[in-house]
């Protein structure tokens, strides 16, 4: 723990300085893909791989990542992820070609996942009170969430002004300050040196997940084949695991299946429609990086202004019922994306924008708190890297699937795959509303029948 009271607000900022730049740079990169495929010549499937290239191996390594930190302290986790999510900017900063940077950019999701979980532990360790540590953790989320309207609009200006690469040698000075103060501050934890990390899990979840996102980026189906096989290995693995990675036993109870479903989809939907939604901006609409970043903050305001007050509403209503009024606005708000063309007005637009966008910011808080609450207290950390897995899981294969729906961005079919790809994500959201408020019904008359 910190020594002082100071330095215990110095270790929270540089914490919450950390979460930013791992939720940062999940979106900057949407904004910036049209000029990285302008500069390399190319589009469709590379140019999604630079988006999931990064969320790949965050999603598949963050549960081991926080297993490991548990075992071996999570000081040196953090001080390792920030060396190499710098060390990978350097890299994509540097990057002579999209493979290049697609790799790089893999390292850079590999840092974050030892970065991310962390950042909360060492929050959680810092703050014994429960009162101080809620008022911390709500201050790092909420920091978290500011991430994500300032990835457009800060790469959009960055990109206008000095180019794609300016986005990653950002990075480096933040991570080099973070580095020093998280070196002199970050308190020493021995970890429990029994816990053992499931290395197998890790590397098979994060085979199955890879191949996954490669065979539907590229409609390859034997890849998908592989993926599905790999998975059933994966399980069978985690079964006789002594200490799996990702405990199967949850999932027999759809309190917290649902949960994790909906986050998956949450962001497999939100990810997929953002990365066509700058292309869309960009190439069709001719709107510079800036103004597009600007134009897509009607959807990303609502995840920052609305979490503060849907606590409320999760305790009046439930986390169920919040979750299926969220997806519904999810859904309603990307349907009204299929009647987007090359020469709607912008203010047809907001719309759109603004119903998804609350129903992101009602929820992100209600997915998280449905997952937390479905297990004992002493499973919430291992409930909410679960939950932080599927939506990074999703992301990654809804941007690919996206852009496989939507083809090159050049060619005359690619708004009517925007359109497509906006009616499937908004039924899928749909669909997944409706299991969500049967849920709720359910558990409501299970409660009423139990009184």
């Amino acid at each position: 723990m910190a020594e002082s009271a100071r330095e215990t607000r110095v270790l929270l900022v540089t914490m919450c300085v950390g979460y930013f730049l791992v939720l940062l740079d999940v979106t900057a990169m949407n904004v910036a893909v049209p000029r990285i495929g302008a500069e390399f010549a190319v589009g469709g499937g590379p140019l999604a791989w630079v988006v999931t290239g990064y969320s790949v191996p965050f999603a598949a390594l963050l549960l081991v990542a926080g297993a490991t930190g548990d075992r071996i302290g999570h000081r040196p986790m953090v001080r390792a992820g920030l060396a190499v999510f710098g060390v990978a900017s350097l890299g994509c900063a540097l990057a002579p070609g999209v493979g290049w940077l697609i790799a790089a950019r893999a390292v850079q999701g590999g840092g974050a996942a030892l970065l991310l979980p962390g950042t909360l532990a060492v929050i959680a360790a810092a703050y014994p009170d429960p009162g101080a540590r809620a008022k911390a953790i709500g201050l790092w989320a909420a920091i978290g969430g500011l991430a994500l309207p300032a990835g457009p609009v800060l790469c959009g200006f960055l990109v206008t002004a000095a180019g794609w690469r300016s986005v990653f040698w950002l990075n480096l000075p933040i991570v080099v300050a973070a580095s020093v103060v998280a070196a002199a501050v970050l308190p020493r934890d021995g970890g429990d040196r029994s816990r053992r990390p499931d290395w197998l899990g890790a590397v098979l979840g994060t085979a199955c997940l890879g191949l996954l996102v490669a065979g539907v980026a590229e409609s390859a189906w034997p890849i998908v084949a592989l993926a599905v096989a790999a998975t059933a290995v994966f399980v069978v693995i985690e079964r006789r695991a002594r200490e799996p990675m990702l405990p199967l036993a949850l999932f027999r109870d759809r309190h917290f299946v649902l949960p994790n479903l909906g986050g998956l989809v949450m962001n497999g939907a939100t990810l997929g429609m953002m990365f066509l939604m700058t292309l869309y901006l960009q190439d069709v609409r001719g709107l510079d990086p800036l103004h597009s970043g600007l134009a897509i903050l009607p959807e990303c305001l609502p995840l920052v202004l609305i979490p503060p007050f849907a606590g409320t509403l999760i305790a009046r209503f439930g986390a169920t019922t919040i979750a299926t009024f969220g997806l519904a606005g999810t859904a309603a708000g990307i349907a009204l994306l299929t009647f987007a063309d090359a020469t709607t007005p912008y203010v047809a637009l907001l719309p759109a924008l603004a119903l998804w966008g609350i129903g992101l910011g009602t929820l992100t808080p209600a997915l998280v708190s449905g997952a937390v609450s479905a297990v004992p207290p002493d499973r919430g950390g291992l409930a909410s890297a679960v939950n932080n897995t599927a939506r990074q899981s999703g992301g990654a294969l809804g941007t690919a699937a996206a852009a496989a729906l939507a083809g090159p961005v050049a060619g005359a079919g690619f708004l009517a795959g925007f359109r497509l790809t906006a009616l499937a994500a908004a039924t899928i959201c749909a669909a997944t509303a409706v299991a969500t408020g049967l849920s709720a019904v359910a558990s409501r008359r299970a409660a009423v029948a139990a009184s």
